[in-house]
């Protein structure tokens, strides 16, 4: 248990330490002196992205956000707080599997044609105030893009660069669920740095040596005991907050069991397949690739693009569409991220961040999907000779 504690106290003195809220522009500098560009959230069109931030100033002091099933608002918080705002739509995958990456340009001269790979330009990036669900995000995606030997070569290359300052929640969404899948309200490991935020302080702690490194520059105090315990009591109280949970003892299994069940025919009347849910999950790792010729057809660049697996041409193979309808493709994203992800990594492809149910134009919600799926069928089958 004393390793899941913020800064362990056998670690204090070293891994740990207490950043006033006033000067927060120490952390940026640092990091811009240490050769990063500094990414964080910023308040655009009535929610938060990532934008590159130059001073405290630009991040999203005295907002916060209120999400529900196909709701999302920012309002004054009446404090602060410089992350009061929990997420917006954006988690931290495009910063390593982004949305359209060129691979390679192909040239034709003659009699032969030449293929180039396109490799992404080496930068560091230092991205502030990612979630503890959005940081497990990022070790699920890392399972996908750097699994064994087959490591895709332009995810590592932007991987490579990105250091990450994550931001442990002590307060959760209506739609937030990250405590029944274990991602959260703390972020655990696979951070840089993370920050606590209590009244006019951060807590900081370093999980690399990378990290380490920042938090010596900053020259800062230890964190005192009392420091420690309110934040764990701010991170316990937003855990136990947490409305929604996703029962996953019974999975993968169950889930498959329940691939004839008429909960499939409800949810599809619903969804609009408009891939929503997919665009915003920080594990979503669907894609398709284009060409684009010049016009002198003598040149292509061959890119790859996010995809859904909502889409109709998503399922297409061979002259034949494998998944026709809606209730196919919603059927395949779920049991894909709940169960057969499971058998292919180990895990649960969710990570409970709750984006597809506040960014789903019509609310649908896996927490509530999940359980009428796993219960028995209303409709039992009749005996033969029954009327």
């Amino acid at each position: 248990e004393g390793n899941e504690r913020i800064c362990a106290m056998e670690t204090v003195s070293d891994l740990c330490g207490v950043l006033p809220t006033a000067d927060f522009q120490r952390l940026l500098d640092v990091l811009v002196e240490k050769g990063y560009r500094v990414v964080g959230p910023v308040v655009r069109d009535g929610s938060v992205v990532w934008e590159t931030v130059e001073r405290t100033a630009d991040l999203p002091i005295g907002w916060r956000d209120v999400q529900e099933p196909g709701r999302y608002r920012l309002e004054s918080s009446g404090d602060n707080r410089i992350f009061g705002v929990v997420h917006g739509p954006q988690s931290l995958k495009p910063f390593s599997f982004a949305p359209r990456e060129p691979l390679l340009t192909i040239e034709r001269s003659k009699n032969r044609f030449t293929a180039v790979p396109t490799m992404p330009k080496s930068e560091k990036v230092a991205v502030l105030g990612a979630r503890s669900c959005d940081v497990a995000g990022l070790g699920m995606q890392d399972r996908i893009f750097l699994r064994d030997a087959y490591a895709d070569s332009y995810y590592q290359a932007r991987r490579a660069g990105l250091f990450v300052v994550a931001v442990n929640c002590t307060k959760a969404l209506t739609t937030c669920f990250c405590s029944s899948m274990a991602t959260g309200p703390r972020a655990a490991s696979g951070f840089d740095l993370a920050l606590t935020e209590l009244d006019g302080v951060f807590l900081i702690e370093a999980g690399s040596q990378d990290g380490r490194d920042i938090l010596s520059m900053l020259a800062i105090d230890p964190a005192s005991p009392a420091q420690i315990e309110e934040a764990e009591s701010n991170i316990g109280s937003c855990a136990m907050s947490q409305t929604r949970r996703l029962d996953t003892s019974r999975l993968p299994q169950a889930l498959y069991d329940a691939h004839e069940h008429s909960r499939w025919d409800d949810v599809a009347a619903r969804c609009l397949a408009c891939g929503n849910c997919t665009m915003v999950c920080p594990t979503c790792f669907c894609h398709t690739v284009e060409e684009t010729p010049d016009l002198a057809g003598q040149r292509t660049e061959h890119a790859r693009l996010w995809d859904s697996c909502f889409t109709q041409e998503h399922g297409y193979i061979h002259g034949k569409n494998i998944r026709p309808t809606i209730k196919d493709r919603y059927r395949m994203w779920l049991t894909h991220k709940l169960a057969s992800w499971v058998d292919q990594f180990g895990t649960s492809g969710c990570v409970g961040c709750g984006r597809c149910i506040t960014w789903c134009p019509v609310g649908i919600d896996l927490t509530e999907e999940l359980p009428a799926l796993l219960k028995s069928s209303t409709k039992a089958k009749e005996k033969p000779g029954q009327a």
